[in-house]
């Protein structure tokens, strides 16, 4: 940010309320803090801290399979495991006239299969192709965050 036509200490000022966005505030310290120092098996909420990890890391879990079984079922897919990530990366088989027409609209294969996903089914992707991958091969990543149900 630049900021011209203001006196010294009115821009001071100015760059120090902006600022206040690059740090966290303070529910996001404590949040980080409580993070970083989880209860400990002696605390009295252990119990409720440990089941509830335990419940949201198993439904992660469920949700990684249940997505990467789905997309193994599609025809032109194939994904590989989850494995310690948000995020599947499937592999999609693109005929050529698909890929033509990305390149006709000036797009990677798989950013094209991306808008197009879109477009057609509201479904949010991101095209692998902004992560490097082996060439002739597209990608798409997605996450498993949204809810089981």
């Amino acid at each position: 940010m630049e900021i011209t036509g203001f006196s010294a200490p009115v821009r001071e000022q100015i760059y120090k309320i902006a600022s206040v966005n690059l740090c966290s505030n303070i529910t996001g310290q404590i949040l980080a803090s409580l993070v970083m120092n989880p209860p400990k098996a002696s605390d009295e909420s252990y119990a409720s801290y440990k089941a509830e990890k335990d419940g949201i890391l198993a439904s992660l879990a469920r949700r990684a399979k249940a997505l990467e079984v789905a997309f193994s079922k599609l025809e032109g897919i194939t994904c590989n495991k989850a494995e310690g990530a948000m995020y599947l990366f499937p592999q999609i088989c693109l005929p050529q006239k698909a890929i033509e027409a990305a390149k006709a609209a000036n797009k990677a294969p798989d950013a094209f299969y991306a808008l197009r996903l879109l477009e057609s089914t509201g479904i949010v992707v991101v095209p692998g192709s902004g992560f490097g991958q082996v060439p002739g091969t597209w990608h798409f990543r997605c996450t498993i965050l949204p809810q089981e149900e």
